[in-house]
């Protein structure tokens, strides 16, 4: 099951023009395009003549013309044009959604249509905000989506699988602190002082001086993560020398056993270095890569098991994902006993903060 009472992201904002832009979003197919306006339209992927999919045709000044019959539907789901006919059947119509743009990303509403609320957004303002670069991408995950939420949440397989790009020992042998705040965030925090730095930090730098860097690991149901990331050379000050990065992981489920990765690494140094921008870009996409086959493979093991409960031998870095699904299940279960019930986002982080208190009481 999946939470729909509450906004998702369908893809970044400028992958949507005036073309017929299709996927698939909680077992639904959609399409999306730009009115000639540049207002993005989102309608289900079924013309309600033959059930032919919508994402056959074309778009026709601005509105969606079927590839099989040319009966056309204009923005708000209604049929506008029939070939060899004047009358249009007004039981022609197709289910449109709400759509938003924001934080240079498309957001679509696949719930009780009248709920759709743009205040209910999460803020992911680090990806289109002044001080911030962002370097973006897609994947496309052959796996539950609750498992790359969980991946997220347990950044000490950095050491094993990211051993290129972002991980070293010092991630797994560092202990983290676990809270869950409002009910509504998971965070998980690492202190790694006075170590070398894994390949993408020593890019990131310019140099492999040794550093101390510390981790958070952000999650927001149903599938919104974020890592903020910081490091600064040791023997420096953490508040005036450190340099930050937010990972932005946003999961969005395509099916039960398939996801829509869709990511932004945002940076707050060397803001106009474009070699910087390509190098992390596949620095990333390998690091992302590597976790997608990882996770498709887990995927395959829990389906020929049926399914089980995971983990089936918990462990201390087991804590955050469990919290995690926790959040996941109260969502989902509070919209079952109540369809009008809407989760409200918090602040995932501050920009002017650069550490989260670190502290045995928060275990």
């Amino acid at each position: 099951m999946f939470a729909k009472n509450c906004w998702y992201v369908v893809a970044h904002a400028h992958e949507i023009d005036d073309a017929l832009f299709a996927r698939t979003l909680l077992n639904q197919a959609v399409i999306l395009w730009r009115t000639t306006g540049g207002r993005v339209v989102a309608l289900e992927d079924r013309c309600p003549h033959r059930l032919v999919p919508l994402s056959t045709g074309r778009t026709v000044n601005g509105q969606v013309e079927c590839g099989y019959h040319g009966l056309r539907f204009d923005a708000d789901g209604a049929c506008a044009f029939v070939p060899g006919q004047s009358k249009v059947p007004k039981a022609a119509r197709v289910k449109t959604y709400p759509v938003a743009e924001r934080h240079a990303l498309i957001w679509i509403w696949m719930g009780v249509a009248d709920l759709a609320d743009e205040n209910l957004i999460p803020d992911l303002h680090w990806l289109d905000a002044p001080g911030w670069q962002a370097t973006t991408g897609y994947l496309h995950f052959n796996c539950d989506y609750r498992l790359i939420n969980d991946n997220l949440l347990d950044l000490s397989h950095e050491t094993y699988i990211h051993k290129h790009t972002i991980g070293n020992d010092a991630v797994a042998d560092s202990p983290a602190v676990t809270e869950v705040i409002g009910n509504r965030v998971v965070r998980v925090h690492r202190e790694m002082p006075n170590i070398e730095p894994p390949p993408l930090f020593a890019q990131a730098q310019g140099n492999n001086g040794r550093i101390n860097r510390w981790q958070i690991a952000i999650y927001m149901a149903p599938g919104f993560n974020m890592t903020e990331v910081g490091f600064h050379p040791v023997g420096t000050d953490r508040t005036t020398n450190h340099l930050m990065m937010r990972p932005i992981h946003i999961i969005t489920p395509e099916t039960e056993h398939s996801s829509h990765y869709i990511w932004g690494l945002a940076r707050n140094f060397r803001l106009d270095d474009d070699g910087l921008n390509d190098g992390m870009f596949s620095s990333v996409t390998h690091t992302f890569e590597e976790d997608r086959e990882i996770l498709e493979l887990q995927d395959q093991r829990l389906k020929a098991e049926n399914m089980p409960n995971i983990p089936q031998s918990a462990v201390k870095t087991d804590k955050g994902p469990v919290a995690g699904r926790r959040l996941l299940e109260e969502m989902i279960r509070g919209e079952t006993d109540d369809p009008t019930q809407c989760a409200v986002p918090i602040p995932l982080a501050d920009d002017q903060q650069v550490t989260m208190p670190f502290t045995q009481a928060a275990q």
